[in-house]
C-alpha cells in the first residue's frame, strides 16, 4: 500500500472536438459548474477533427473563473518547448494561476512527420523531453541571471532572455508508461499522469510502476512524494449494482477511487466523458464522497 498523502482533486478529460466548435468549451463550462478543479483536452495536432488544443484552452480559460486548465498531453514534438514555455507562462499570468502543464514525447508518429515533426527513436523521445522540460524550466527562472543557453541533442537555446515567469509554480506532468519514461518521470516531473484503460494489468500495473518513479526520484535525491500521481479514468454510471470497476453508482465509484488513493497512491482523478450529466455526478457526488472516505481511513 503506498499513500503519498497528497490532497485529492478531481478534473475531466473533454475532447476537442472540431464540430460544433463551442461543444468541448460547453463542457469547460459544465466541469466548472459541477465543482471540478481542473478540465483538460488531448492534444493530437494531425487530428483534422479536433480544435489545435493551445487555442480551444486559452478560450477555455477566458470563458471560465476558476477552474485550472491543462493538456492531456500536449505533443512535444509539435509543441517547441521554448514558444511553449511562454505561451504556458502568458496563458498562467492572464488566468491569476490556472494553468498547468501536461507533456508526452510523442505517439503517432506518422502523424507527427505529416504535420513536419522529426520521427524520432523512443530512446531518442525520451531524452528530447528531458530537454525540452530543462528549456521550458529554464525560461520560466526569471530569478536566474542572464539568458538561457542550452546546446542540446534536440533543443538549442542560444542567449534566448528568461520570462515572462508564470503567475504560480506550473507542475510539468508527464504521460509515462515505459520504464524510461518512469524513471524520467521520478527524476524531474512535478507529476505522473497515465490513463487506466491503458494499463496493461489495470490497477494492479500501478504498483510496479509507482516503484520505478520512486527508486529514480530517490536517486536523483528527491522525496517520492514530490511526484503526485494522477490517472485518467472511463466508466459507466448506473442506478443498480455496478458491474466491476468504475462501473455503478457514484458511491461505487466514490469507493473505489478512495481505494485507489490509499493503495496506490493517485490523488488526481480526470474522467474522461463528453457527457454533462457524468461531469455532474462526478464533480457532486463522487468528489465529495471520495474525499471523505479518504480523510476518514487516513484519520484512523
Amino acid at each position: 500500500m503506498t499513500d503519498y498523502g497528497h490532497e485529492l482533486w478531481f478534473g475531466s478529460f473533454v475532447t476537442p472536438a472540431a464540430r460544433p466548435p463551442q461543444a468541448p468549451v460547453e463542457l469547460a463550462l459544465a466541469s466548472e459548474r459541477a465543482g471540478l478543479d481542473l478540465v483538460s483536452f488531448q492534444d493530437h495536432p494531425y487530428q483534422s477533427a479536433f480544435q489545435d488544443t493551445w487555442t480551444l484552452m486559452s478560450y477555455v480559460a477566458a470563458r471560465t473563473e476558476r477552474i485550472r486548465i491543462s493538456g492531456n498531453v500536449l505533443s512535444l514534438p509539435l509543441r517547441p518547448p521554448a514558444v511553449l514555455a511562454r505561451a504556458a507562462a502568458s496563458l498562467d499570468r492572464l488566468t491569476g494561476g490556472r494553468v498547468e502543464l501536461g507533456i508526452g514525447a510523442g505517439a503517432f508518429w506518422d502523424g507527427i512527420v505529416a504535420m513536419g515533426g522529426r520521427r524520432l527513436e523512443p530512446a531518442e523521445a525520451v531524452r528530447a523531453l528531458e530537454e525540452a522540460v530543462g528549456v521550458i524550466r529554464g525560461l520560466w527562472a526569471t530569478d536566474e541571471s542572464g539568458p538561457l543557453r542550452i546546446e542540446g541533442e534536440f533543443y538549442t537555446v542560444t542567449g534566448a532572455k528568461r520570462g515572462p515567469a508564470p503567475a504560480h509554480r506550473i507542475p510539468i506532468r508527464i504521460g509515462a508508461y515505459k520504464p524510461r519514461m518512469l524513471r524520467l518521470t521520478g527524476r524531474i516531473a512535478d507529476g505522473w499522469l497515465p490513463s487506466l484503460g491503458f494499463l496493461p494489468d489495470g490497477p494492479a500495473s500501478l504498483d510496479a510502476m509507482n516503484e520505478q518513479i520512486d527508486e529514480a526520484a530517490s536517486a536523483a535525491g528527491r522525496e517520492p512524494a514530490a511526484v503526485s500521481r494522477l490517472l485518467n479514468l472511463s466508466g459507466r454510471f448506473t442506478t443498480g449494482v455496478g458491474g466491476g470497476l468504475l462501473e455503478g453508482t457514484p458511491r461505487d465509484w466514490a469507493e473505489q477511487i478512495a481505494d485507489l488513493a490509499l493503495r496506490y497512491g493517485v490523488s488526481g482523478f480526470i474522467l474522461a466523458s463528453d457527457e454533462p450529466a457524468d461531469l455532474n455526478l462526478f464533480g457532486h457526488e463522487v468528489a465529495p464522497r471520495a474525499r471523505e472516505l479518504v480523510q476518514s481511513e487516513r484519520a484512523a
